[in-house]
C-alpha cells in the first residue's frame, strides 16, 4: 500500500492531543477498564523505560515494582483505553531504552535522576572555582 495513502486512512485514529513524556519519566497512565456494562478508570503508574513504533504502532512500556516483583505493561500511544497519561516527575536518562532497571532490586529498580529545572549561578563550563595554582614569587 501507498505510503502517503496509508497514513491518511491512519490519521482519523490518531490520537487529538497528543502525550507529552519521555523515557525516564515518572507517570500515571489513567487507562479505561470495562467491567460488565460499567467502565471505570484504572491507574497504572511506574517508570517509562522505553517507547517504539511510529504511527498508530506506537507503543510504550511501563514498570513498576508490586509487592517485591517488577510489572511491565505495555500501552499503545493511539488507543481510546488510555484515557490520560500524568508526569509525576521527570527524569534525566542518556539512554533510549532503560533495560538495564530490570536486574535492579528494591529502590534501586526505581532510580531514575530526577530532572533539574533550576539554572544555578556561576556554573559552566567558564566558571572554575581556583583554576591554575598561581606560581610561587
Amino acid at each position: 500500500m501507498n505510503q502517503a495513502l496509508q497514513e491518511k486512512i491512519e490519521s482519523a485514529n490518531f490520537r487529538k492531543n497528543p502525550l507529552k513524556f519521555n523515557v525516564g519519566d515518572t507517570v500515571k497512565v489513567h487507562t479505561k477498564v470495562v467491567e460488565g456494562d460499567k467502565e471505570r478508570i484504572q491507574i497504572f503508574s511506574g517508570v517509562v523505560i522505553g517507547k517504539r513504533g511510529h504511527g498508530l504502532n506506537e507503543t510504550f512500556t511501563v514498570r513498576r515494582i508490586s509487592y517485591g516483583e517488577g510489572i511491565e505493561r505495555v500501552f499503545p500511544i493511539h488507543s481510546p483505553r488510555i484515557d490520560d497519561v500524568t508526569v509525576e516527575r521527570e527524569g534525566v536518562v542518556r539512554r533510549a531504552k532503560l533495560n538495564y532497571l530490570r536486574q535492579r532490586i528494591g529502590k534501586k529498580a526505581l532510580l531514575v535522576k530526577e530532572k533539574d529545572n533550576r539554572i544555578q549561578k556561576g556554573s559552566g563550563p567558564k566558571a572554575k572555582k581556583g583554576g591554575k595554582a598561581k606560581a610561587k614569587a
